[in-house]
Order: C-alpha cells, then structure tokens, then sequence
C-alpha cells in the first residue's frame, strides 16, 4: 500500500467494518484501511461467553456512553454499552443470534428501497452463516459467522417453554426459520464453546493478506472533502494526527452514534446544528442524527424455588470452581452461554399480526445487565417491544470530536410504546402463574405483587428499564423525494455527495423485530457486492 493512501478506507472495525475489510480485500485488487478506535481484541474475556459481565463497564473496550437525561424515564441517564475494540459491540454483546422478522424487511423495501425485501436479503443471512443445522431453505452452511444451539437443556428453560406452550405460545427451535413467534432457546454466535464475534470471523483470516492495514488506537476526527466529494479521514492515532486519502471510497461503519457525529463534524448534517458550532457546511442533510431507535428493555425478575439458578452457583467458592471445571474440559455450562439462554417471540396485544414482543430469559438476576447477581435463587425475563414508536436524536454537543454526543432516545415518548411494554410485563406475569411454571416461582421480586395497576408498571419500566443495547436508524435508507430525512440511497451512497457510504446499524429505516447484531453483518455482506460492482 502506497504510504498514506487507500483504495477504500473504513471507519470502525465492528459489526460492519470486519466483513467490509474481509470482502473488498478478498480478490487483491483493492487496498483498504481498517481504521479502530479501540484496542485489538487481545482481553481475555472478550473471547468466553459469560466474559459479557467483565466488558460491560470496562472502558477498555467498550466506550460506556449515556445518553441525555430522559423525560419519560423519571429524568435518568441510561447507560450505553458500545464495543471499543476490534469486533465493536459483536465483541461484547449477548451473543443471541437473530435476524428479525421477514416484514421487517419487506417493510423497508416498501419505503423505497430497491433490493432490500426479505427474499432478496435472505441469500446474504444464508452467505454470512454456518449454522449447526436447520431447514437450508432458510440457513447457511459454511459461512464466517457461527450460529450454534445451547448444548444442554434447563430446567427453568423447559418449564418457561412449557409456559408459553399453556398460553398458547408454540414451542419454536429456531426463530429464524419459517416463523419467529414461539418459545424456545436461542441460538448463539459462539463456535466451540468460544465468541464467534466479526473480528473472529471475518477479521482473523483476512488480517495477514498485503492489500489490508488495520489500524487500531485510530479515531476518525473528520472525513475530508474536496467539494462534495470524499477524498480522505483525518484521525488521531498513537503517534499523533493522520491524514489520509480514499483512492475510490470512504466507508463510515462507525456505528449509530458515531458515523453520525462523525458526519456532523465534517460538515454534513442540518443546517442548523452546525451553523450553531461554526462547521462549515459541505452539503444539508437534516436526516443525519435523527430517527434514533431503541429497544427498552423491563426486568422482571422472580426469585425460584429450586438452587437450580446460576445466582446459586455463582455464590460459593467452589460452584464457581465446578462452572469453570466444567468450561476448561468441556466448553459446556453457564460460561459457555452468556446470560440469556431462553427466548420468547409472542404477541403482548392479541390484535398484533406478528409478534410484538421479546422476551430474554436467563436463568439468572441482577440488579441491571452485566451487575453482580443477587444471592437469592433468580431469574429474568427480560421484556422488550419490538418495534419502538418512539424516536430520538444524536447531536454533537461540541466540535471536539473526543466528546460524546448527545444521545436522546425519547424512550417511552409513543403512547403505543408504553402500552406494549405494560402488555408484556403483563404476559410475564401470566407465565409465572401457569401450571409449567407457577411451581418454580417463589416470589416476583420486581417489579413486586405490589405494582398491579398499568400505571404502577409503567412506573416501574420508567425507573428502571434500560437499554438492550440495539441504537439504529439515524442515517437511514430512503429516498429522499418520500422521506425528507433519509440520509443515504438503496445501494447506502449518501445522498448528493460521492465516494461517500454508510455500512452499519445507522442505515435501518425501522429497527429490526430482535436483536441486531446479525442483521447489521448482513448489511455488510451486501454492501460489499455494491461497492465492489460500482468498483466494475
């Protein structure tokens, strides 16, 4: 590589920018630079399951933003876990393997968005993954990306499926199949017993090839323009201020809070917002940082009956030592899987065509994601709506680009939204009382017997919901004669400028019906056919 230029350059080695890096690399033609903020993913804990509780607070890998103080939350800052390190957040998340629901696409092709229906993303889900099973019509064989069952039942886990089956929740082993609705245990993006993250998958075996440079302690300051087009990324790495120069692209693959502020910073974004810190304006676009989606996420957590929790094995010496025996020669047990081994997609409002709702179950509790667990017998259902009504922005609070910027989700601003939440704390309360699991439940420690009114649950989701760490949406795909707002096209082109792309969780309409880290990976993958066919 020519010192100080690229073909392509790509800010941010996460979900997207791993499987950029692999694919425009891959035929040798083209030079490319990975640019990361963070460290290479050389912590330990990165690589176990159950390591989501050392990365969750530490800012050695994980950027650990908050967001603005919310109206609708009582006033309080909720904490924002993002992955600052090679992987991004597929290095510290839950590990959960779900693409969403077929409308989900279909519904952003029907906004306008030419190639992006289920039928036609679908090859790409099946190009990214090797699945340990499954009908093929709907999975991929041989693929970067792991998809591996839970190795050993539960229980809990049984007796929380046999629930949802009384309350006529089909029993469903795979969410990604021919329907999502149905309970069941999640499948995990691990391989072996290990994290298969996008630095695993994709990263690791393209890191060695001539033609690819990652560099990492690089922080992106500013993309460069000469007019409106891209021609560079100005970053801060460990040796000081760097420029350099895109041959044929800049692509922002920074996430949904930082390609956005990084677009703010360089001049493209409403008028407003940056005439209001003195940033030349390189081209309007009043869709950047908006449409912020997230899903809220409410724990209800029980206390058991039964010392069959992992709070049980984790509160002595030696239950530590046998989960941690049995990881070193089996790959097997709680360290194995993370937190969440259960999950249930159902309907919270009988008058839903899909489902609206998501359950996360572990076999566990603690006082928020990723806190030490409670020394009683517990565990959670996690509870989420789907599909938020409610939208937020991110805004630069500065022209430092070392600031974080202003992250206002509005969590809880959309009517709908707030009766969803309630609707499915309610559903988990009517899964403690079933006959499959009644028996196990020894108590509902929160939100507690005393909270029985609407308003005194959505009080509870108020004071202590939080994020379940899915930010989308705020540079989305549209075409902008329908939708003033979108900020890039079908093929992810920034509108009006050129050499200019977006790849990441900041392009999605509406946010995904699940969690979505795969969905961002599929994003990549079909990015990286456009890029290399507009590069003939």
């Amino acid at each position: 590589m020519a010192a100080l230029t690229a073909d392509y350059i790509i800010v941010g080695a996460g979900s997207a920018g791993c499987v950029l890096a692999n694919r425009l690399s891959a035929n040798g033609r083209h030079s490319v630079l990975l640019l990361e903020a963070g460290p290479r993913d050389t912590y330990p804990w990165i690589h176990i399951p159950i390591g989501y509780a050392k990365t969750m607070f530490n800012p050695r890998v994980n950027w650990c933003f908050h967001t603005e103080p919310e109206s609708e939350m009582n006033g309080r800052t909720i904490y924002w876990p993002r992955g600052k390190t090679l992987g991004g957040s597929s290095s510290i998340n839950g590990l959960i393997s779900v693409r969403g629901q077929r409308e989900d696409y279909d519904r952003w092709a029907a906004l306008g968005n030419d190639g992006w229906s289920y039928a036609e993303v679908l090859p790409y889900f099946k190009r990214l993954e090797h699945a340990a099973g499954g009908d093929p019509a709907f999975h991929g064989f041989g693929g970067p990306l792991w998809r591996s069952p839970i190795g050993r039942k539960h229980e809990l886990i049984e007796a929380v499926i046999a629930a949802g089956v009384e309350l006529d929740i089909p029993r469903n082993d795979d969410f990604d199949g021919g329907t999502q609705e149905g309970v069941g245990y999640y499948h995990l993006s691990t391989r072996h017993g290990w994290r298969c993250s996008t630095a695993d998958a994709y990263l690791a075996p393209a890191r060695h090839r001539r033609n690819l440079k990652i560099t990492t302690e690089a922080q992106a300051t500013r993309v460069l323009f000469e007019g409106r087009r891209a021609v560079g990324v100005a970053y801060r790495g460990r040796a000081g201020d760097v420029t350099m120069r895109a041959e044929r692209e800049v692509i922002l693959s920074a996430g949904a809070l930082q390609t956005p502020q990084l677009l703010q910073l360089s001049g493209v974004g409403p008028r407003s917002l940056l005439e209001s810190f003195g940033i030349p304006l390189v081209h309007e676009v009043p869709g950047v940082g908006e449409n912020l989606q997230d899903h809220l996420q409410a724990r209800v957590i029980f206390e058991c009956t039964k010392p069959i929790t992992t709070n049980d094995a984790l509160k002595s010496w030696w239950g530590t030592l046998k989960i941690g025996l049995d990881y070193a020669f089996t790959r097997g047990g709680p360290m194995a899987v993370g937190i969440n081994q259960g999950g249930i997609f159902a309907r919270a409002d009988p008058a839903a065509v899909t489902p609206d709702v998501q359950f996360h179950v572990a076999t566990l509790s603690s006082d928020m994601a990723g806190s030490p667990t409670h020394t009683f017998p517990g565990f959670t259902f996690s509870v989420c709506q789907l599909r938020p009504e409610s939208r937020g922005s991110v805004r630069i609070k500065s022209v430092n680009p070392f600031e974080p910027p202003a992250m206002q989700p509005n969590y809880l601003s959309a009517a709908r939204d707030r009766q969803t939440l309630v609707a499915g704390i309610r559903l988990a309360r009517r899964l403690a009382a079933t006959r499959a699991l009644a028996p196990y439940v020894k108590g509902e420690y929160r939100p507690g017997a005393a909270a029985g009114t609407d308003a005194d649950l959505l009080e509870f989701a108020r004071n202590t919901g939080g994020t379940i760490f899915h930010p989308s949406g705020t540079c989305k795909m549209g075409d902008r004669s329908r939708d003033p707002l979108a900020v890039v096209d079908h093929r992810l082109r920034v509108h009006d400028l050129e050499a200019l792309r977006v790849v990441d969780c900041s392009i999605m309409p509406t946010l995904t019906s699940g969690n979505t880290n795969v969905p961002v990976v599929m994003i990549a993958e079909k990015a990286s056919d456009m890029i290399l066919s507009d590069a003939g």
